[in-house]
């Protein structure tokens, strides 16, 4: 069966060789009669991320550095617009988020109608590790510093856009503050949207592939210095 529309689902990825196969596999190859394209951005990875990635079907651009999970990110959304894809979702490559949630989270977006709907973690927050939510606790708070708007989870990778979306934000970020960058976008270009619950799998290999302290320093310097060249 042949369907017009298009849902790329994107997904950065640095040295993921030993899981982003089962995450591939498991992303539906239709949803809500709109064709499933997938689009692995691998940044600069060392190991088999690319051909593991190709082996699932999976569309590859790669970055011949590690430039960043931001500028990975940016890539994919761009490489979505190549293809004409009429929704684009982002998820993390470590396993950490459920490729089941996906048709849930574009039916969302469908729906509403909206913007963007963001994955919330924070909304179901059981088995999530006490420092991670006290850490995107403290990301939502600089994010609210710097835009001066609440996201229940403003840290969240799992995220869907419409077309029109992305076509009006404008991002520039290579790092992880790519996430506050787009709630920044979202209120500066007033879209629509949605925080829906998801549940965030956490194993032994996504929590050692998490933030390390440093980056989230780095996170919060960055935003920090988006506010004082805005001042």
């Amino acid at each position: 069966m042949q369907f017009s529309r298009i849902v790329a689902v994107v997904l950065p990825a640095h040295n993921e060789a030993s899981v982003i196969g089962s995450v591939i596999a498991n992303i539906p190859p239709h949803i809500l009669s709109m064709s499933v394209r997938t689009i692995v951005v691998d940044d600069g990875s060392t190991d088999a991320t690319a051909r593991v990635a190709r082996q699932q079907g999976a569309m590859v651009v790669r970055h011949l550095a590690n430039l960043g999970v931001g500028a990975a990110t940016v890539t994919g959304l761009l490489a979505a617009e190549e293809i004409d894809a009429d929704i684009v979702v982002t998820m993390d490559s470590d396993g950490q988020h459920d490729p089941g949630e996906i048709g849930r989270l574009v039916k969302c977006l469908v729906d509403g109608p909206y913007d963007v709907v963001i994955g919330s973690r924070l909304l179901h927050s059981e088995g999530m590790p006490f420092s991670r939510v006290a850490a995107n606790l403290l990301l939502n708070a600089v994010t609210y510093v710097v835009y001066r708007k609440i996201v229940s989870d403003s840290h969240s990778g799992f995220r869907v856009f419409s077309r029109d979306a992305l076509a009006r934000t404008n991002l520039r970020s290579a790092g992880y503050e790519v996430c506050s960058v787009i709630i920044g976008e979202i209120y500066r270009q007033k879209l629509c949207y949605k925080s829906e619950q998801v549940r965030a799998v956490y194993t032994t290999y996504s929590q050692g592939k998490g933030q390390p302290f440093l980056n989230g320093i780095n996170i919060i310097l960055g935003l920090l210095m988006r506010l004082v060249r805005r001042v």
